[in-house]
């Protein structure tokens, strides 16, 4: 029962400092570009994400806020409610995402302390943002008119592509290492053998030791290809050094 009133009070503190937090900052700002953006967003086609973000802004009674309009297309994208916990929720995604900026860190810091209780929640967020591409630069300008659905299974496909990736990485490598380690001891094994007079023992000690010795450089190759960037990766620093 105490743990229960723990956590509503730790919510309440959190949706009065983010309620505080954008008012502020929309008493000093102009807001009469924002209004009409909004207004613009509403009158898009049915599914698109600016039609979406405006009738999730209607419904929450809230608007753009001054410098951080595409903050709310994330929360459409993503699909986290425009709420205190979920802000939170949505900033944990958004660091393993690749967004590193003090807003971000802040408000997910003041989560972790405040919301024990949603620790799990947090990280399974933050690994679906590791596994997602990066959408920090995403902007209404440029993705508004787009179908939020497609744009939904765009980000879940990167997801999946970059959770195989990852998996096939690691089976690589463990199948490189137990080459590397199987390799090791049968040439261990066979060492005392090669300098037997016997040439049974010299032929029978041969082939197994050679077999060991392809294990180890085969494995040692593997994890010297997984350490060097991808072709991908080349391609962009090419272009980038040009």
């Amino acid at each position: 029962m105490k743990t229960n009133i723990l956590q509503k009070a730790s919510r309440q503190i959190i949706k009065f400092s983010f309620d505080t937090s954008v008012k502020t900052i929309e008493y000093f700002s102009n807001m009469e570009k924002y209004h009409k953006q909004v207004a613009e967003l509403r009158t898009l086609e049915d599914g698109t994400l600016g039609k979406e973000i405006a009738n999730c802004l209607d419904h929450y009674n809230l608007t753009l806020v001054p410098k951080y309009e595409n903050h709310d297309l994330k929360h459409i994208l993503l699909d986290y409610k425009m709420t205190a916990e979920d802000e939170i929720r949505m900033q944990a995604f958004m660091v393993g995402n690749g967004n590193y900026s003090i807003p971000s860190f802040t408000i997910l810091i003041f989560g972790i302390i405040l919301l024990p209780d949603l620790w799990r929640t947090l990280y399974s967020d933050f690994r679906k943002g590791k596994n997602t591409i990066e959408i920090s630069e995403w902007t209404i300008e440029k993705y508004a008119t787009r179908n939020l659905t497609e744009l939904r299974n765009e980000l879940l496909e990167s997801r999946v592509q970059k959770e195989t990736k990852f998996n096939m990485r690691q089976i690589t490598k463990f199948g490189a290492f137990t080459s590397i380690i199987f390799g090791i001891l049968g040439m261990l094994f066979c060492f005392p053998f090669l300098f037997s007079s016997n040439i049974a023992d010299l032929i029978g000690a041969g082939f197994p030791f050679v077999s060991g010795t392809i294990l180890v450089v085969g494995g040692l190759l593997t994890l010297s290809n997984l350490s060097r960037p991808n072709n991908q990766q080349m391609t962009k620093r090419i272009i980038n050094c040009e």
